[in-house]
């Protein structure tokens, strides 16, 4: 039997979601409340593997089983034994051939950014900007990212990976009360892609650099953005399946 959860988490206190020896990882906690109910490892996957003091609010595993207990009851025994940064929001019982990873049709996720003062209540949940944005020009900068491009500007992907082609599906700029929320939406992602977005929308919006995103792309060259914005600011916000 295959168990499907929805689960969210945060980030800051995990060495991002897949395994580590030593390390604490969302997978690890997980897979060691299902060993002691197996008495054997039992092995789960996740549909992002999101890094270190990366948040998710929309997160899907999925593990075998060979223990029949229906949905609710699922969800009743993992969550009574998950940390207080770990939530099961939902379980389902799925088809053996689904796969948390490999069924998704695409992901959303959140980078959330506030400007002004420090705010110690946002330490590991949002990423201080103190400069004033333009957000006019983030946004022209935002905009011919959505589409069919080769990302291998605004990424660090490893050697392996030949094909650095994705789709962005919408790219929002969002105001908040304090600062703004770029909303990224689509079909896969590469290595650190999202976070080397931002850092290059924010360099536009601070006036640091001129927005030049459909050159930048052509050009293939990570060496163009060598920065990376911080890990606290992003969300994993939804994960996006035919089913659900």
């Amino acid at each position: 039997m295959r168990v499907r959860a929805n689960i969210s988490y945060n980030g800051q206190n995990f060495s991002g979601f897949q395994y580590q020896h030593d390390y604490r990882t969302v997978q690890g906690t997980i897979e060691k409340q299902l060993k002691r109910m197996h008495k054997t490892h039992t092995r789960l996957h996740g549909a992002s593997r999101t890094d270190s003091g990366v948040h998710a609010i929309d997160q899907y595993i999925h593990f075998d089983t060979t223990i029949d207990l229906p949905r609710d009851k699922w969800q009743f025994i993992l969550n009574r034994s998950m940390p207080d940064d770990i939530y099961i929001k939902k379980v389902d019982i799925v088809d053996d051939d689904f796969h948390s990873r490999f069924n998704a049709k695409g992901k959303t996720y959140r980078y959330k950014i506030y400007t002004g003062n420090k705010n110690p209540f946002y330490a590991g949940l949002k990423t201080h900007c103190m400069d004033t944005l333009n957000l006019e020009k983030i946004r022209g900068a935002a905009a011919p990212f959505v589409g069919v491009h080769d990302f291998t500007t605004f990424s660090s992907a490893k050697a392996e990976i030949k094909n650095k082609v994705r789709e962005i599906k919408q790219l929002d700029i969002e105001e908040t009360t304090d600062g703004i929320d770029i909303v990224i939406t689509g079909t896969g992602f590469l290595y650190n892609m999202v976070r080397i977005i931002v850092a290059y929308l924010l360099e536009v919006g601070k006036g640091k650099r001129e927005a030049d995103t459909l050159n930048m792309l052509k050009a293939k060259d990570r060496t163009i953005i060598p920065k990376t914005a911080p890990a606290e600011g992003l969300y994993l916000e939804k994960v996006w399946y035919e089913d659900i």
